[in-house]
């Protein structure tokens, strides 16, 4: 039977259409650049990869990867055009066309920025989202992959896991994270004690420059590959896919999580875990959580030591009851399984949970948050404990994540890769507050906690410089208006240390007009913006 309202819909559809269209054909940013693609790429694909902010896709499209949701307000600065290429020559001629029409580009592939610098800006920009350039392919004969820059670290684990049970990649333990920046920014996981960070297993690369060339590492020569592998890609071009080396794992590991409350021994354990957790054996890694807390309407703090080791349960109890006998910990407090499965269950999934829980991307899954990171060299005090445990209370949000160093991490040069933060360094810490409620008051109450508890740790760390961790994006550490050596300095020595002046060189010599820029990249000798 014929339907009554088929014409109306049909009416409707191309209303729609003819509506959208007039309004693409209305922008001329829009027209520019699409002009501009099809002198490289046929019409259809161009217009279907560039999204504008008339096209109705473009808000899904936006938020789909923001990951902070301070970052997700009516008054953010939002992109003019959205780039979504579907392959590497698409790349090639965004880079070259927004040059062209005058454009900022910022570069996105997992969205998991803390500071939004790779989706925010404050003059009119584009976006180059990379989430379709998502290929591995994984090669066993020589236990390598290549990983395009938008897959997920979720994908790319569970790609290595269909290949093989034994294999592994030191990177994050948040699935959803992209290749792309993670690698960019060194990378690290639970294997770092045992096999370093990940840019330590980057063996090649792919990249479009300034000139919208593809460069493998042969190409684009070590100075470059050098500074993608740790130093912040986007200050230098556009990294397409990093191929890797895969690590062995063993057929069982050991987890475990165990909490402590100030009545339960938490000062000693936390003070002893400073000189245990970074000199144990390598295949053991202890992160400790700090967090305030209330129990029975009093306010306390607790912590919570969570590992993996890299064999069995016997092993493991034997070894922490020698090492660390404050810990007390027994048999029924671990948890042998699968290397694939721990990644699973340091992603907060249930034990058993299937490997394809790590291709969801969790898309417009973005809380209010800001991070802040520093580098302790000595460890705290017991008095010292006692002071940040009060701290905490009295601040009443902020949690901080104590990531044991030493093992490989000592056997590295801090000049090998731009990530200088090796031995030395016991451990890292990472301040994280994370909130529900939106607007300007919440902001203000929570990223002043996040300072405050900062501020007060500043006796315990790394000094001259002050140092942090570029992948835990702190504008706060500093920011840029000009892009001038100096300004860059400020931030860039805190992340790079002595590593600096040679990123600025490469700067220099691959992006000397500093097209590839953001509010904390490396600039150039002397900039011209």
């Amino acid at each position: 039977m014929p339907n009554p309202m088929r014409p109306y819909l049909l009416l409707s559809l191309v209303f729609f259409f003819n509506l959208y269209h007039s309004m693409a054909v209305s922008d001329p940013t829009h027209q520019a650049l699409l002009q501009c693609f099809t002198q490289s790429i046929p019409t259809d694909t161009a217009s279907s990869i560039i999204v504008s902010k008339s096209s109705p896709s473009y808000t899904s499209v936006l938020r789909a990867y923001i990951r902070n949701a301070r970052f997700n307000t009516s008054s953010t600065p939002k992109p003019l055009i959205i780039i979504t290429p579907l392959d590497e020559s698409h790349v090639s001629a965004a880079v070259i066309c927004s040059q062209k029409l005058g454009f900022q580009l910022k570069i996105r592939s997992g969205g998991h920025d803390y500071e939004g610098l790779s989706y925010v800006f404050d003059k009119p920009f584009f976006v180059l989202d990379m989430f379709n350039l998502r290929s591995i392919t994984v090669n066993m004969a020589d236990e390598t992959a290549w990983v395009g820059a938008g897959a997920t670290l979720g994908e790319l684990y569970y790609n290595i896991w269909k290949n093989s049970k034994v294999h592994g990649f030191p990177a994050g333990v948040c699935p959803t994270v992209g290749v792309g920046g993670h690698l960019s920014g060194a990378g690290y996981g639970t294997l770092i004690r045992k096999y370093g960070l990940s840019v330590d297993h980057v063996v090649d690369a792919k990249l479009v420059d300034v000139n919208g060339k593809i460069l493998d590492r042969k190409a684009m020569g070590e100075d470059l590959f050098w500074a993608i592998r740790g130093g912040g890609a986007a200050s230098f071009g556009v990294v397409l896919s990093y191929k890797i080396k895969l690590v062995p794992v063993p057929e069982t590991v050991t987890v475990f999580r165990i909490e402590r409350l100030l009545t339960e021994n938490a000062t000693d354990i936390t003070f002893k875990w400073q000189t245990i957790a970074p000199t144990t054996d390598e295949n053991l890694f202890m992160r400790m959580l700090l967090q305030p807390v209330t129990r029975n309407k009093k306010k306390t703090a607790r912590i919570t030591v969570i590992a993996l080791y890299l064999g069995d349960s016997d092993s493991l109890v034997s070894l922490l009851q020698k090492d660390f006998p404050e810990l007390s910990i027994g048999k029924s407090n671990c948890n042998e399984t699968t290397w694939i499965d721990s990644v699973l269950w340091w992603a907060n999934f249930d034990l058993g949970t299937p490997p394809t829980a790590l291709l969801d991307r969790d898309l417009n899954d973005a809380g209010f948050l800001k991070r802040k990171s520093d580098y302790v060299q000595t460890p705290i005090p017991k008095s010292g404990l006692e002071s940040l445990w009060q701290k905490m209370i009295e601040l009443g949000k902020v949690g901080m994540v104590f990531n044991a160093y030493g093992g490989r991490m000592d056997q590295i040069k801090p000049d090998e890769t731009p990530f200088p933060h090796r031995a030395g360094n016991l451990y890292k810490i990472q301040y994280s507050v994370n909130w529900d409620q939106p607007g300007n008051e919440a902001d203000k109450n929570f990223t002043t906690q996040a300072k405050l508890l900062h501020e007060f740790m500043t006796p315990f760390v790394s000094k001259n410089p002050r140092s942090a961790y570029l992948n835990y994006r702190d504008i706060d550490v500093g920011s840029t208006k000009k892009w001038s050596y100096e300004e860059g300095k400020v931030y860039g020595e805190s992340y790079f240390n002595g590593n600096y002046e040679r990123l600025v060189d490469v700067k220099t010599a691959v992006d000397p007009n500093n097209f590839f820029r953001n509010e904390q990249s490396i600039p150039p000798r002397s900039s011209k913006i």
